[in-house]
């Protein structure tokens, strides 16, 4: 027998039913208003929360020398990132974390601390991807590993000067990474993907942009010539007790620069606790006085004019020349000598005599178009243009003091590239560092004749004269000391020396120049022709041979001198120190 309920209860159970039935209608129009008219906005929204956009990173291009041996090449690693808020959350496994990026625990603690109110913080840049497996597999909340690539040079300190190095984020700082930066960097890609509330990407969406990778770069370096230039320099240095070197070895014909060192030098791998004045080239920023390493030019201008011939007789005297209230001295007393003589025997009096026979602008236009008082095109970055200065302004005693090399500026790559003039039969070519299939074109600056004329007299330079210690033998050297005194703001320093060589070989043919620069030796030995010379000798002797170059020099030829004294009262010696003329 049914019961009936009462009227109360039935009216109870109609409004619930009418009110559960009412908010399914509106849940069931606000799904479709959502579905229709809503629907890009909460998209967008979602999107906003899963979907993101990410960089590919574009791979570096590699720098490799003439012979596509790599002196620079990217390799994957990984970085390490967090969201502090979320790492904050899993303070017990910090210990673990910190031993895996091998920082401090409180190093770690200070990171996350004051960065609490950010999303993204590194913990570590550049991690091997051995140990950023193990971090990744470890899911330690807030912690995430991207891909990314580290800058490894092979060479190491050998070619650090040259080559430079990237920052953390692969972008040129030195050298050629940072003169071609923009060539070797490539463009990142991106893509759209899906990352899950922890921020791991669950999927990838779509690829927006593809990464194009930088262009590779060939140096016209030679690594096998770079390494022995660069331990031939460092030893010289480290034995001559000297504060720093410089050396520059070009081909003769084409001006390429197969090697380019400097001391003291860096590991570009591990730059840890390293000064920025190991950064700089000192071939190409650095600027010395030439001293007599310029009396090639002096004698060529003179040649090049028809002032004089190689057996010219000039009258040094007892080698003090008067000039007004000045005095440019020699080392000892020449007397008479020939034009060759002058520059055997290294004579300021000699060579101050044979400028001053010149007209100003005859002579600074051949120092100019050898590229003294210019950057080389080489465009390597922080490159010194050295000083040369304009003749309308030189007083005589200026002019005398230039012929010698004092009163002028020149880094080390100056004075190589203004050797290939002379190695080249009066065509000097520039000098560069990247290899574009076609070397630049030359310039005449000197006769055929005239170059030829200097390079015998360089001949007897090494020889019989001042650079007998860069001879090698079986072949022909052709090449040029000097020794100058070091300035400072009160002018030259007594007892501090800046020795030079300059020379190229085989002298009949000549396809190697090299410039040799050490600066401020403190072992008691400071002529070029001492310390600067044999460099130059056991750097080519090699260099000769890894080259396949055939000798040219008869045996017995060394010993049989190639100039004519008119008269001399001085035994030959290394001594061809310049100076600042005395009053």
């Amino acid at each position: 027998m049914a019961v009936a309920l009462p009227a109360l209860y039935r009216g109870r159970r109609y409004s619930v039913q009418l009110l559960f039935t009412a908010i399914a209608v509106l849940m069931s129009l606000r799904a479709v208003d959502l579905q229709l008219r809503d629907h890009e906005f909460l998209q967008n929204h979602g999107d906003a929360r899963y979907l993101r956009v990410v960089e590919i990173p574009a791979h570096r291009g590699v720098i490799s020398d003439r012979n596509g041996e790599p002196l620079a090449i990217s390799t994957p690693v990984s970085s390490v990132w967090a969201n502090p808020r979320r790492l904050a959350l899993a303070e017990g496994q910090w210990r673990q974390l910190a031993q895996w990026l091998s920082i401090g625990v409180d190093n770690l603690k200070e990171l996350v601390a004051a960065r609490q109110g950010r999303d993204f913080v590194y913990l570590r840049r550049q991690v091997e991807p051995a140990q950023a497996a193990i971090i990744a597999a470890a899911r330690l909340p807030g912690v995430y590993v991207d891909r990314e690539y580290h800058r490894y040079y092979p060479a190491g300190e050998v070619t650090a000067h040259v080559v430079g190095f990237t920052n953390v984020d692969d972008s040129g700082q030195e050298g050629m990474e940072l003169a071609y930066n923009g060539v070797l960097q490539g463009t990142p890609g991106s893509k759209q993907v899906i990352k899950d509330r922890l921020g791991r990407v669950v999927e990838n969406v779509e690829s927006l942009r593809a990464a194009v990778p930088g262009e590779d770069l060939t140096l016209t370096i030679d690594k096998r010539l770079q390494y022995i230039a660069y331990r031939e320099l460092k030893a010289a240095v480290i034995n001559h007790r000297a504060q720093a070197g410089s050396m520059v070895i070009l081909d003769a014909r084409s001006g390429e620069v197969l090697a380019m060192v400097n001391q003291p030098s860096y590991n570009p791998n591990n730059r840890t606790s390293l000064q920025g004045e190991l950064y700089r080239n000192r071939a190409v920023t650095d600027v010395y006085e030439p001293g007599s390493t310029l009396k090639a030019f002096t004698i060529a201008a003179a040649l090049d004019a028809g002032e004089v011939t190689p057996t010219t007789p000039i009258d040094t005297g007892n080698g003090v020349f008067e000039i007004g209230p000045y005095k440019v001295r020699d080392t000892h007393p020449f007397g008479r000598l020939d034009v060759t003589g002058v520059v055997v025997k290294s004579s300021n009096v000699g060579a101050a005599k044979i400028a001053l026979s010149l007209e100003p602008e005859t002579f600074w236009r051949m120092l100019s178009k050898v590229g003294f008082g210019a950057p080389t095109a080489t465009g390597f970055p922080g490159e010194a243009a050295g000083r040369l200065p304009d003749y309308h302004h030189w007083r005589e005693i200026e002019q005398a003091t230039l012929a010698f090399g004092y009163g002028l500026s020149v880094t080390t790559l100056q004075l190589a590239q203004a050797y290939t003039a002379v190695a080249n039969d009066g065509v000097w070519v520039p000098a560069s560092l990247v290899r574009n299939g076609r070397p630049p074109d030359g310039d005449t600056v000197m006769s055929a004749a005239t170059a030829e004329q200097v390079r015998a007299m360089l001949e007897g330079v090494v020889r019989s004269g001042t650079g007998r210690l860069a001879r090698i033998p079986g072949y022909r050297v052709a090449g040029k000391t000097g020794t100058v005194h070091k300035v400072n703001t009160q002018g030259y320093e007594e007892d501090r020396y800046v020795a030079l060589f300059a020379g190229m070989v085989p002298a009949s043919r000549p396809r190697l120049v090299a410039a040799v620069i050490i600066d401020d030796p403190g072992d008691g030995e400071y002529f070029g022709g001492q310390i600067a010379a044999p460099v130059f000798s056991n750097v080519m002797r090699e260099a000769l041979r890894l080259l396949n170059i055939p000798p040219d020099d008869p045996p017995g030829r060394n010993e049989q001198p190639l100039y004519t004294y008119i008269s001399t009262n001085s035994p030959e010696m290394f001594d061809d120190r310049g100076g600042q003329p005395e009053r």
